[in-house]
C-alpha cells in the first residue's frame, strides 16, 4: 500500500531531544514531532507538503529523475523508506540519506546528475541547504521573542 502525504517524515534520528527546534534528521519543528499524533491528515499534509518544497527546490536544479518507475523500483529493491505520493525528485532525498557515505551509480537507479561534484558533497549541501531552510522557516514563522517578565510578542 503507498504512503499517504500525511505519513511521517521521521528518520528515528530525533535532534529535538537535545534542544534543536528543528530537527536535523527529518527537518520537522520540535512542536510537529510532539503534536504529530494530535494532528489531523489535513495537518500532516501541509508538514509533508512544506519539506517536499523545500525538496524540490533544492534537488530539482541537481539531479533529474528520467525514469520514475525505475526508482521507485530500485528504491523498493533496496529496503529504502520513501513516500510514493511525493514527487519522484524527492525521493532521491531518501536514497542519499541511506546510502550513507557510500557512492552510487545513479544512473541505475534512472536518476542523472546535473552537478559534477562526489556525491558526498551533493549529499552534504543538500543536508544543510534543507536545514537551513527549514531553520528560516521556522524563524520566521514560530519564533516568539521573549521579553522579561515572560511576557510573549510576536
Amino acid at each position: 500500500m503507498p504512503m499517504s502525504r500525511s505519513t511521517t517524515p521521521c528518520l528515528g534520528i530525533c535532534t529535538t531531544t537535545v534542544g534543536d527546534l528543528v530537527c536535523k534528521g527529518c527537518k520537522r519543528f520540535a512542536h510537529e514531532i510532539v503534536d504529530w499524533n494530535k494532528f489531523d491528515s489535513k495537518e500532516k499534509e501541509l508538514v509533508n507538503s512544506r519539506l517536499e518544497g523545500f525538496k524540490q527546490l533544492i534537488l530539482k536544479d541537481r539531479f533529474i529523475v528520467n525514469d520514475k518507475d525505475l526508482l521507485s523500483s530500485k528504491l523498493k529493491d533496496n529496503g529504502v523508506r520513501f513516500n510514493s505520493s511525493l514527487d519522484p525528485i524527492t525521493w532521491i532525498f531518501d536514497l542519499l540519506r541511506a546510502s550513507g557515505a557510500q557512492e552510487l551509480n545513479l544512473e541505475e537507479f534512472g536518476i542523472s546528475a546535473l552537478v559534477k561534484e562526489p556525491l558526498s558533497s551533493t549529499r552534504d549541501s543538500i543536508n544543510k541547504e534543507l536545514l537551513e531552510l527549514s531553520e528560516a522557516h521556522h524563524e520566521r514563522f514560530f519564533k516568539e521573542i521573549h521579553l522579561e517578565g515572560g511576557h510573549k510578542n510576536s
